[in-house]
This record gives structure tokens, sequence and C-alpha cells, in this order.
């Protein structure tokens, strides 16, 4: 399965060769330099989505938004998956992972 996560372009660095167009792009304050090539008509504060260090396409906030509630959720889902995991394996008398 491939994620691709919403960004904000914070910055952009044209050069002779769209093909080598980049720019900083922030997922949540934390900024990484990302290939701008497929986005061509993207600018500073843009939102894309970004996959394996490539901007894919842009989208706007408020389906940024979207996408980051979605992820939240699958966060929420992984942590109670992790849980009712662990409640059975305890129950089976399996040691966990680490443990002798």
């Amino acid at each position: 399965m491939c994620l691709g996560v919403p960004g904000r372009i914070e910055e952009i660095f044209q050069g002779d060769d769209p093909i080598f167009r980049t720019g900083k792009v922030s997922f949540g304050g934390i900024l990484r330099d990302i290939s701008l090539a497929g986005v061509s008509n993207a600018k500073v504060g843009d939102w894309v989505i970004v996959h394996a260090g490539f901007a894919l396409n842009k989208l706007n906030e408020e389906e940024a938004c979207e996408v980051f509630e979605y992820l939240r959720q699958i966060s929420e889902f992984g942590k109670e998956e992790l849980n009712s995991n662990h409640n059975t394996l305890q129950g089976n008398n399996i040691p966990d992972k680490g443990t002798s």
C-alpha cells in the first residue's frame, strides 16, 4: 500500500530545468526537500500530496484537513487493534515480544 501525505509548500527553488524544481514542504512543522516537478503550477502556500519525496498533485486546505482526519482515525483504529491483540495474546499466555 502506498501512502501520500499532505504537506504545505513553504519555499520553492527554481532550477534551469523544470524537472529539477524542488521546494521545502512542511509536514506539521517538519520541513523536507521535495521534488515539485510533477506539480509545475504549485506555488508557496499550496498544499500537495507527497509520496516518496515527490509531490504528486495539489489539493486545497480543506482536502488536506480531511486527509489528516482520516489518518487520525486510522491511527486510533490501529491503537485499538494493538490493544485487542495484546489482550488476546495475554489471555493465551503467549509472551509479548521482548519478554522471556
